[in-house]
């Protein structure tokens, strides 16, 4: 695929064990890892009322409008430049950013398991973009 074309996966997180493996329709959280994409794809189609997105994006929550969906922005392409990786690499920020609103595991943990994933391939770099992420998301309703 042309690199920026738009990507659906799936995650269900639980507490419990997860018992049903059907695909998600309506999801609780969406996450998009490049606002550009929103020309394309309607990402709060499904979206489960009072849900959420987690939008990397340079613009405010309010230059959005989801319906009244809960929402959460970071620039995380520049925050990744500013921990010192190609602004591309977005995945490490858009976790530090989604661990903002959604607190099922204690943000030290993750920031721990980055670290120990990405050994040898710039730790403290990719820490350093979900710390920033972590610390510069803000939440509205959009």
């Amino acid at each position: 695929e042309r690199r920026g074309a738009p990507i659906f996966s799936s995650l269900k997180i639980d507490r419990e064990k997860i018992r049903d493996l059907s695909p998600i329709e309506t999801p609780d959280i969406v996450v998009v890892l490049d606002h550009l994409l929103l020309d394309e794809v309607d990402v709060a189609k499904g979206l489960k009322e009072g849900g959420l997105i987690v939008l990397n994006t340079p613009k405010p929550v309010t230059a959005y409008d989801f319906g009244g969906a809960r929402l959460a922005v970071a620039d995380v392409s520049a925050l990744s430049v500013q921990a010192g990786l190609p602004q591309s690499r977005v995945n490490s920020g858009i976790i530090g950013a989604l661990c903002r609103v959604f607190d099922i595991v204690p943000f030290d943990s993750v920031l721990e398991e980055i670290e120990a994933e990405f050994d040898g391939k710039k730790p403290k770099a990719n820490a350093d973009a979900a710390r920033l992420a972590y610390e510069n998301t803000t939440v509205g309703v959009a």
